[in-house]
């Protein structure tokens, strides 16, 4: 991707912008977002043409050996936009390897694929190894002010204390049991009829 003289002189600018944005008028910013839309613009079509290229190596592979003249200058280019060799362009490179440019991008195409293989067993290791646990800064700052995790530990008792003991009820005091004289008391004799009063003779 290539700047214009007048994309550099705005790229230049907004790079001034960014570090002194007190120094911004509204025609800087109009002419900041224009160029961010352009290159956007460059970027997408970068992609599209990428696509492109990758498609037609593609195409040229699979009619091999007959397409040999356009694979090999179409998989150069993708090399230097940054392609990653596929299995089926390794084998397409040794089945052309009396030609001197498939030697020579064989061996090149040799060297990005061991790149790659050690890459992907250097990330399964990182992933293998295990997670140490860590405790988070907040939680670390917690503790070491007063108040924190470790002041209400040591503050805590070892043992419940006597007032903070679970106060059990007291048993309640067993009743005598009642006797059967008690249940059943005897049924009291009726009194005897007074005898008659004898009259005074008069």
């Amino acid at each position: 991707m290539a700047f214009s003289a007048d994309e550099l002189r705005v790229l230049r600018r907004a790079l001034a912008i960014a570090l002194h944005p007190s120094t911004a008028d509204d025609e800087d910013v109009s002419t900041c977002l224009r160029l961010a839309h352009s290159v956007d613009e460059a970027v997408h079509e970068s992609a599209r043409l990428r696509d492109f290229l990758l498609a037609d190596l593609a195409r040229y592979r699979a009619a091999l050996p007959g397409t040999v003249a356009g694979y090999l200058p179409l998989l150069e280019e993708a090399l230097g936009a940054g392609y990653q060799p596929a299995p089926d362009d390794l084998a397409a490179l040794r089945a052309l390897r009396g030609n001197a440019v498939a030697a020579d991008l064989l061996a090149r195409c040799r060297v990005l694929a061991e790149r790659a293989v050690r890459a992907k067993l250097a990330g399964r290791q990182a992933t293998a190894e295990p997670a140490r646990a860590m405790v988070p800064a907040s939680r670390t700052r917690l503790h070491a002010l007063p108040g924190g995790g470790d002041a209400a530990e040591e503050r805590r008792p070892a043992g419940p204390g006597p007032d903070r003991r679970p106060a059990t009820p007291e048993p309640e005091r067993e009743r005598p049991v009642p006797t059967p004289a008690e249940v059943f008391p005897p049924k009291r004799k009726p009194a005897p009829p007074e005898p008659p009063r004898k009259l005074a003779a008069g």
